[in-house]
């Protein structure tokens, strides 16, 4: 089994898409993969084709059923807020010790590749004193970190990594995701982000027409991996 956490500097900068796209691109080559969100808030259930766990399970050729997305995504919120937030919204709490079980278990048990894909950015709440770079800390996974390309995306990009490295969580790749309203062009961003990533890959995923799923970015990141 090789194991990795996907991660973000932020909420909605394509930790999904790109989870996704790596699991596609393993399978087309024949290799043994598997994704799971262990955690999700903003979940609808009345509109779960869309939801994230759906992506994961449709890039995965399985079905999107309700049995199915309790497997990959046991911890889910309604809430589209952090997840001590949604959590307590529905007098509720997030079980951290139960994440961290399901997630070594899923490690332990798993052939092939395994992708953790986290919820929000990496100091993004679980409970009153625990954030996600807890999570990520008691699994000790590589990381795949997917930051935005904004304008700030750099200084956002640079204290996440000082603050992983101040935790020993080795990244396997940063993977700078476009979208379609930002204003700074993608091969500059990586760049600047390269000067100061300490040797650890950058790579650019272009914002991709709809319905465009593949692209060479994906090929790059899987063959560090």
């Amino acid at each position: 089994m090789t194991a990795y956490f996907v991660t973000s500097t932020g909420t909605d900068l394509g930790k999904t898409f790109v989870t996704a796209g790596l699991v596609r691109h393993l399978r087309a080559e024949g290799r043994p993969v598997a994704a799971l969100k262990p955690l999700v808030s903003g979940y609808d259930s009345s509109v779960v084709e869309t939801s994230d766990p759906a992506v994961l399970l449709r890039a995965m050729e399985r079905p999107v059923s309700a049995d199915e997305i309790a497997a990959i995504a046991p911890f889910r919120f309604r809430a589209p807020l952090s997840p001590d937030l949604a959590a307590a919204r529905e007098g509720r709490s997030v079980d951290i010790e139960a994440l961290i079980a399901f997630s070594r278990a899923a490690v332990a048990s798993h052939a092939g590749t395994l992708f953790i894909e986290s919820v929000g950015g990496i100091m993004v709440p679980l409970d009153a004193e625990r954030t996600v770079l807890d999570w990520m800390a008691a699994l000790g996974l590589p990381l795949i970190l997917v930051v935005g390309g904004y304008l700030g995306t750099i200084s956002h990009t640079l204290t996440a990594l000082d603050v992983l490295a101040k935790r020993g969580l080795r990244i396997a790749a940063i993977v700078v995701s476009e979208k379609d309203n930002d204003t700074v062009p993608l091969d500059d961003t990586v760049a600047s982000i390269v000067r100061f990533s300490a040797g650890v890959a950058v790579i650019g995923l272009p914002r991709l027409p709809a319905g465009i799923v593949d692209h060479p970015a994906f090929a790059r990141i899987a063959a560090l991996l």
